[in-house]
């Protein structure tokens, strides 16, 4: 008798998914916003705050994506050698989320999929396309040895609430659309 994965639907109630490398920005940038972001009552996820042991990681994960209105990807040096960090942007770009990108001590130029065996041909060339997307996407600069972090993730958090005014403007538009059809 063969097993079938059976994927939940039920997409966790989060407006903003925070994509980072955990050991490069956890504990500074990707921590620093979430709890921004909470203070001024955005439900974000951030993986070491709304995960708990014994949840499926890829499930619970990819549904935050599927159900979050917003990526922000937060870029570092060793971001591309991450699997994970590459698969959660991917499958942002991919479903068509609006991704914020801050690049974190690291040029968009430097970031590249190397063919480091950390996946298959398909999924480097997704996670290339997916880099080349959010290289290609306006974002935050940022250089800890010389900016206020303070600074950055205030900015993040009032670009982050700009664009949720505008998708929720979006989507009202288009239930007035709908209804008017």
């Amino acid at each position: 008798m063969a097993f079938q994965r059976i994927r939940p639907t039920v997409h966790p109630a989060c407006d903003v998914f925070i994509n980072h490398r955990g050991i490069d920005t956890k504990r500074s940038m990707a921590s620093l916003l979430h709890l921004q972001l909470s203070m001024s009552r955005i439900p974000s996820f951030l993986d070491n705050k709304n995960m708990k042991p014994g949840d499926k990681l890829f499930d619970h994960i990819d549904n935050a994506i599927m159900g979050c209105k917003i990526g922000v990807a937060v870029f570092s040096p060793r971001y591309c050698e991450s699997y994970f960090c590459l698969h959660e942007l991917a499958l942002m770009i991919e479903s068509g989320k609006k991704v914020i990108p801050i690049f974190c001590d690291v040029k968009p130029s430097q970031l590249k999929v190397s063919d480091n065996k950390i996946c298959t041909a398909s999924e480097a060339k997704r996670f290339r396309y997916a880099i080349e997307e959010a290289k290609n996407t306006v974002g935050l600069a940022f250089d800890s040895s010389k900016g206020n972090w303070s600074d950055v993730v205030t900015y993040a958090t009032e670009l982050v609430k700009e664009s949720l005014i505008e998708i929720n403007n979006e989507e009202k538009a288009t239930r007035r659309t709908e209804i008017l059809s």
